[in-house]
């Protein structure tokens, strides 16, 4: 197996290239136990090149000079372990990455400080865990605006740090705004909008946490480029809250937490795609290294001392660089006093797989025919989960990013209900549509002046007044025939051909087509029943009327493009009930608008997630394997799967070949297309395609 040389490595900074960060999260406690040659080497040898290491806030892990920053008392007499761990890990040619956490301090701070510190109704402070076991001082939460946080405490630690150790980054834990009614933010949010700063955080101005954040991070930022322009800086961002735009402008690096938290109990587990997810909306901002994805051991918090379950935790961590993210393990402890050690097999397992194809991966793009608008809410959401369901690839794009891509780069667009857009994005798909681009729309339109917005209703093909029925139960979706040309089959009933109605609960928007080139291809049918009276008596449960011409998906030819609207919320289904015939309609509507044009198509298997991305001449295809009950207990390998590649990419050199397991694929040629047979998929395979040159 060739394995390609890095990037321009030479060129370009370290951590601009492929990256495993493992990080012990120390408890000050089991310091002594810390040998760092032998951290170190243990760190080498789960795969790790970079490590997270507490360094300063909460507890200074070195000798600080910094009045009020309490030193971890368990440090040992006459050496300085920071130091010392540094030496080691770059001895062995792994990056130190130093954590602060100035979220909180303890009560002797307080007690010396207190208009340092997060004031709650009534100028109480926030004391986190105060009935927590042990003698143990308070905890106690700062305040973002406060001086703990910026110059008297933070910037001058930051600087303390960076000056006399060999540190190669900085990563701030729980930099987040905590809702404070101290004098410091009330006279801060006096300053921004005129206004008193109300009792609640609901009352709050919407942006204020968002501009508390940049403005602290921000400071942060600029002291370690003042004192050290080459050390990058990690920030996490949100999959639901943040603008990355504003966010990458304080920031060399994005981080993510899509946490497996199991302790939350089975009927509340985190969703399958989160890991997937998180990375294609960190990876939404161009030009930048690739997120980090940081996935703790532990099934919860409350669970931290054990591990999650081994195959749902390779599961998890396997999504991150099967879509283009980069892995960092958050552990509690340091291997030797981590006694679960499932989770450092695991990790070794993953990092080593990570390693395989980190040289294909580095600084490959992916390759999506679909673009999802990215409006962070429950339906975005739900759209999302039925294309990583249904193995469709796809990006995210933010309402912040429209202006500077390229939609035409997408042959299909996807609207959810509630996406927000600047004013000129419906003149943007009016265009799009006009120049032979495809949309798929849903729910409620965005309004104008109290109204459907006319440029939208306009490309859907709806005429007349648009309005939302009550919350419907007992409804169906009608696949419509008569309404096509000739024989032509109904395209969204494909794999659905035995049944002519499927379920619907929920609003629908009522519209009509505006002309007859509309095609109308499902329609409402309305409730037979009353939810109270659905299944008794059987005697009744004839439906009231079998068809209506209430349309539930709308086709219309627009330009050289084509739009499709279902007037009501299918991410809702999706995501309330899980049913496959409503994945089933989403992936028929997205082939639909593809023109049944995919660029890979795949065996279609419960828990299979398909991404896809090319570097020069290579098409990258990573398989990951969620089948099973979760939280996983084994890995369930899926058998015989078959990847169908269209030659849209250039021209297919007829290989392939399995990075990770090491192996070359069957492959079978068939007109332009290519298809390859894997036999069998355990957990994560990234599958490499030449192109001929």
């Amino acid at each position: 197996m060739k394995t390609p040389i890095l990037s321009d490595k030479e060129h370009r900074p370290w951590w601009q290239q492929p990256l495993r960060i493992i990080q012990p999260n120390m408890q000050v406690k089991d310091t002594e136990k810390i040998d760092p040659k032998r951290l170190a080497d243990q760190l080498l040898e789960m795969g790790a090149n970079a490590m997270v290491f507490n360094t300063g806030g909460i507890y200074a892990w070195y000798p600080s000079h910094v009045p009020l920053h309490i030193h971890n008392e368990y440090l040992p007499r006459g050496s300085d372990l920071l130091r010392d761990i540094i030496r080691s890990c770059h001895q062995r040619g792994i990056r130190f990455i130093a954590r602060f956490d100035f979220s909180k301090a303890e009560d002797s701070v307080y007690l010396q400080k207190p208009q340092w510190f997060v004031r709650r109704e009534g100028g109480q402070p926030d004391i986190i865990g105060a009935t927590r076991p042990g003698a143990w001082p308070l905890l106690m939460s700062t305040c973002i605006n406060g001086g703990y946080r910026n110059e008297d405490l933070a910037v001058p630690v930051i600087r303390e740090a960076l000056e006399r150790y060999e540190i190669d980054g900085v990563f701030f834990n729980a930099p987040g705004y905590v809702f404070c009614q101290c004098s410091s933010c009330q006279k801060k949010y006096k300053g921004m909008y005129g206004t008193e700063l109300p009792s609640t955080s609901a009352e709050m101005a919407s942006d204020f946490a968002a501009r508390c954040f940049d403005d602290n991070l921000g400071r942060m930022y600029r002291e370690i480029k003042a004192v050290r322009p080459e050390v990058p800086m990690i920030l996490y961002y949100n999959l639901h809250r943040d603008n990355l735009e504003k966010r990458v402008s304080i920031t060399d690096m994005l981080c993510t937490e899509p946490q497996d938290v199991l302790s939350l109990g089975h009927t509340r587990i985190p969703e399958f795609w989160q890991p997937a997810l998180s990375i294609k909306v960190g990876r939404s901002v161009p030009g930048r290294p690739d997120p980090f994805g940081i996935v703790h051991s532990c099934p919860g918090m409350d669970w931290r001392h054990t591990g999650l379950p081994p195959a749902e935790y390779r599961f998890w961590l396997s999504q991150i660089p099967a879509n283009g993210g980069q892995l960092w393990h958050s552990l509690t402890g340091i291997p030797d006093t981590i006694t679960d050690k499932r989770i450092l097999r695991t990790v070794t397992e993953v990092n080593r797989d990570a390693a395989k194809i980190a040289a294909y991966m580095d600084g490959a793009q992916p390759v999506n025919q679909v673009a999802l608008m990215w409006s962070a809410n429950r339906s975005a959401e739900g759209l999302a989960e039925a294309l990583i369901h249904k193995h469709i690839p796809f990006d995210v794009i933010s309402p912040e990013q429209v202006a500077s891509v390229n939609l035409h780069h997408y042959p299909v667009i996807l609207l959810p209900e509630g996406f927000s857009h600047a004013s000129n994005f419906t003149d943007l798909l009016h265009d799009y549509v006009s120049q032979g681009g495809s949309i798929i729309a849903e729910g409620e339109l965005p309004k104008v002046e109290n109204q459907a917005d006319p440029v939208l209703t306009n490309l859907f093909g709806i005429s007349g007044e648009m309005q939302e029925s009550e919350y419907l139960v007992a409804s169906y979706l009608r696949f419509e025939q008569e309404y096509l040309a000739g024989n032509e089959v109904n395209p969204l009933q494909r794999k659905l051909e035995e049944t002519e109605l499927i379920p619907h609960r929920g609003k629908v928007i009522y519209c009509q087509p505006m002309d007859a080139d509309v095609q109308v291809l499902a329609t409402l049918v309305p409730p037979f029943s009353p939810l109270e009276s659905v299944g008794a008596p059987p005697e009744r449960a004839s439906l009231a009327v079998k068809q209506t011409d209430l349309p539930l998906a709308l086709l219309r030819t627009f330009g050289t493009g084509q739009t499709l609207y279902f007037p009501f919320s299918l991410s809702s289904l999706i995501q309330e009930f899980k049913l496959e015939e409503h994945f089933r309609l989403f992936a028929n509507a997205v082939h639909l608008q593809l023109k049944h044009k995919a660029l890979v198509s795949i065996t279609e298997a419960p828990g299979l997630q398909l991404t896809v991305f090319r570097k020069n001449n290579d098409l990258l295809l990573h398989l990951v394997n969620g089948a099973g009950r979760r939280p996983l207990s084994a890995v369930l390998p899926i058998h015989d799967i078959e990847i169908t590649v269209h030659s849209g990419e250039g021209s297919l050199a007829g290989e392939a070949e399995a990075l990770i397991a090491g192996n070359t694929l069957k492959t079978e040629r068939a007109g332009s297309e290519l298809k390859i047979s894997v036999p069998a998929l355990d957990v994560w395979e990234c599958v490499r395609v030449p192109l001929l040159i």
